[in-house]
Formats: C-alpha cells, structure tokens, sequence
C-alpha cells in the first residue's frame, strides 16, 4: 500500500547573484584541500551565504516496508523531486548544492569576457578563466554540502580532501566546463559530473555512481540528472526567479538518424571509423554537432534518438577522459534508455584505474550502438546478449 509524499513549497531556495560583485580569480593549484563553512558564508564568488536548506529538514515519506514510493513529477522543484526520489539525505544536500553552484556557473558564463585564455591546465591545454571559476565554485559547493569526502576534477586532477564522512559520504569527478574553447564563440558549453559512494575514485567503474549529471549553459540553462534507484533521466530548467523546475523525464531512446561525430580526422587512419562515416552520410542521416560534448549527448536525450562517437585511430589518441566526462555521461545515456560502448563493451562497464585514463566512446540508441560496434570490431555484444528471462 503506497502512503503520500509530502511535499514542501518553500519558494526559491537559490539567492540571486548579484552581479556587481568582483571575483578574484585563483589558479586551481591553489585550492585548499579543505574550506571552512566560514569562508564559503562570505565567498563573494557566490555572491551571499548559499541558501541551501539545513539537512535536519530533509524529510521521506515511507510505505510500511520502509521502500520509498517515487511520484515525481513535472512542475515539482529540484528539492521535491529529489525528496520523493531518494530517502538519502546527503544525496540530496550534495545534488542541491551542486544544483546552486550551476546556476551561479550559468550567470558567469553569460557574463565572462572571453578575449582571450587566462592560465593553462596542469594537462597544458589552454583554459578560459571561466574554467577556473567554475571549477573553484564546484570545489566550494561539494565541501559546503557536508557530505563528500573526496573530490577531483579534469583541472584539479588530484583527490581533493572535502571534509565528508566516508560512511554514508561520497566522492564527486567533475569536468567544471566542458566545452570551453567555443565559449568565446557563444556555442553551449556545460559541466559534467558523477557521484560514487564512500571515498573511492579509483578501482571503480561507472556502473557504480549513484548519480550523475550536467548542467548546460545555453539559450536555456538546464540540469539534467540520474539517480541509481529511479529510472529515467531528468530535466529540470532554471527559472528566472533562480529556481530548478523539472521539465522533462526521458526513458527510452528510440531509433533516428541523427549523427554527431567526433574527431573526424581519426578516418583519415582508421578506415573502419572511416566507413561510418561514410554509412551516415550514404544513409542520410542529420548532421548535428557542435564540437561540444554536452550539448552534443545532451540532445540524444532531449531528441530520444541519434548516435555520438568519438573515436580514436593510430595518430589521433583518446582525449575524453572517463571519470571527469565518459562515465557520468554514459550514466545519464543510460538511464535514458540507450546505450553505451567504448566498441567493445558498456563504458559503465570499464574499471576506471587511474585519475586521467581516457577512452573512445560512442552513445546512443541500440541499433545505432550495434551499428558502432561491427563496424569497428567485426561484431556486437549487443547481439549476442541473451534476453533477461531466457534458460542458461
């Protein structure tokens, strides 16, 4: 017997930013393994206090045999969606926070000046010095949730001490903005991030993230999640009055022709990425690719169909690095209803041994990833899979 969920109506829980506040811009070498609540209360990179609830107001309706009953729906805010989605009360705390430090994210990539490059990564790619912010921000929201223990991203690629219990706490991988290099062109860029249990960052795959998520920053700037114990993934948009609105489930992502193919000059050594390229073009499938990761995944979510590959050839090496951007993307895919591969199996399904281990990879829907996987490798697990149910 199912029992109702309560939901809490407390308006906007996100400040607004005031926008003439200055930020002080510091290299991400320069964080501090741990904050202390005091310096975030009066970080002007917030611009006030973070708003976010107290964690003894988290409160789960229950049914008798204490399995949460999930009736999200569309209009709920982030806070009620998360509140009827999960009984975790840090999961919550930290996908709120995260939520707060997007939206501040969103007004500053609206407002950057973007003449020219700030600093370079410890990688030594060139980095806007939004990409710094951005990072900075994500650091201070993780440690201001309470509950992460670790966190590293693509820019801080070393484990960042957050302060969190590692019993019932979390460890975060973040690419802070994804994208970077066209937010001078005013393309949509984004961030990525996954969340995995106690205090692990390595020896763990993707199948083991009990959330993941993106924030992207265009027209519209939205937050698109998963959680592990509820299907589907989930859009919400930020409103003008600075609140989370979820939008949008999606759950099964259906057959399209739809192409965005990364790192084309790999067909100029690799003939079998090469004739797939050749198969989109010959087949007519709609080209549709920005040259950014988020928003080019995020719309075989937002369309339900389609196929993104990245692939690499003897000359042109994996860059996407799967702990900061292929996992917690597969993630969302995934839970969308489609699929994933690094051409040979489920990128969830990758054991991530270090911090910077990269990857090729391609999402989308089950026949388009079938497709992927002959095309390069001869053959499909896909195929081969034996149905849930049938006799061993």
């Amino acid at each position: 017997m199912e029992t109702g969920i309560t939901c809490y109506s407390r308006g906007a829980i996100l400040p607004s930013v005031p926008s003439q506040h200055s930020t002080v811009l510091v290299s991400p070498r320069t964080i501090s393994p741990s904050f202390s609540s005091k310096s975030l209360k009066s970080s002007s990179l917030f611009g006030e206090s973070l708003h976010i609830m107290p964690r003894s107001s988290l409160k789960v309706s229950k049914t008798k045999n204490s399995s949460l009953v999930t009736k999200c729906e569309i209009g709920d805010s982030l806070e009620e969606f998360l509140t009827k989605a999960t009984p975790d009360k840090g999961l919550i705390r930290l996908m709120m926070c995260m939520g707060e430090a997007l939206r501040t994210i969103s007004f500053k990539v609206r407002t950057a000046s973007c003449g020219g490059t700030a600093c370079v990564n410890s990688f030594g790619d060139e980095q806007l010095a939004v990409d710094m912010l951005a990072d900075k921000l994500l650091f201070e929201a993780l440690t201001y949730s309470h509950f992460c223990k670790y966190a590293c991203s693509e820019e801080v690629p070393e484990l960042q001490d957050m302060g969190g219990p590692v019993e019932g706490g979390f460890s975060v991988a973040f690419d802070p903005l994804d994208g970077s290099s066209i937010v001078d062109t005013n393309f949509t860029v984004g961030t990525i991030f996954g969340v995995w249990p106690g205090d692990k960052l390595t020896g763990i795959t993707g199948r083991d993230q009990v959330a993941a998520a993106m924030g992207i920053y265009g027209p519209r700037t939205t937050y698109v999640l998963a959680l592990k114990d509820i299907p589907g993934t989930h859009e919400f948009i930020l409103l003008d009055e600075g609140k989370w609105q979820h939008v949008k489930d999606t759950t099964e992502i259906a057959e399209g022709k739809l192409f965005s193919p990364g790192n084309l000059r790999a067909t100029f050594d690799n003939p079998e990425y090469n004739k797939l390229i050749n198969y989109y073009i010959r087949e007519k499938y709609t080209l549709r690719y920005t040259g950014g990761m988020v928003p080019d995944v995020n719309q075989i979510i937002v369309k339900e169909k389609g196929i993104f590959t990245n692939v690499i050839s003897p000359t042109s090496k994996a860059k996407l690095r799967l702990l900061f951007e292929v996992a917690p993307l597969g993630f969302l895919i995934e839970k969308a209803g489609g699929f994933s591969s690094d051409g040979k199996q489920s990128i969830l399904d990758k054991v991530i041994n270090t911090l910077d281990e990269r990857t090729q990879v391609a999402y989308g829907s089950k026949n388009e990833i079938i497709r992927f996987e002959e095309t390069l490798y001869g053959s499909s697990r896909l195929k081969a899979a034996v149905p849930v149910g049938a006799a061993a």
